[in-house]
């Protein structure tokens, strides 16, 4: 298991490739990609917070628990801070298992949990200002059914 917060931009090539080389029992390897993009119209920038050392602990301890709940053989959570742009990427997971079942599941669950529970803060900046994005109601439906 493996989790990254960091600031500069990932190669998602390189970390795919990293995480699925050399596997022999694995499956199934799925993988998902977040990215900045303009929902409203007018998005310039996605500014990400976080505290350091608080974030990299809920992370893994949510990846520790997708590997017990799963029959996940390995995962991956790697997720920016920052200033990102449109197109920019903001997170992937990675997870793998003997079946796609587990490994659909679990990157769901991951993706699931980093969208609206994670400890990350994000402000929308605009040609009209900034602001705050607050968990959505869809965001919600989506994590409770874990």
């Amino acid at each position: 298991m493996r989790v990254v917060v960091q600031e500069a931009p990932f190669d998602l090539g390189k970390e795919v490739e990293k995480f699925a080389g050399g596997r022999t029992l694995s499956g199934a390897i799925v993988t998902f990609t977040g990215v900045v993009r303009d929902v409203n119209g007018g998005l310039q920038a996605m500014e990400i917070e976080h505290y350091s050392g608080m974030t990299e602990t809920a992370l893994l301890e949510i990846a520790t628990k997708a590997e017990s709940r799963w029959s996940l053989e390995d995962c991956l959570v790697i997720h920016r801070y920052g200033n990102l742009v449109l197109g920019d990427m903001i997170m992937m997971v990675a997870t793998a298992a003997r079946h796609r079942k587990d490994a659909f599941e679990a990157a769901e669950y991951l993706m699931d949990y980093l969208k609206s529970r994670a400890p990350f803060w994000k402000r929308e900046v605009t040609h009209n200002g900034s602001g705050w994005v607050a968990s959505l109601e869809d965001d919600e439906t989506a994590l409770s059914r874990w």
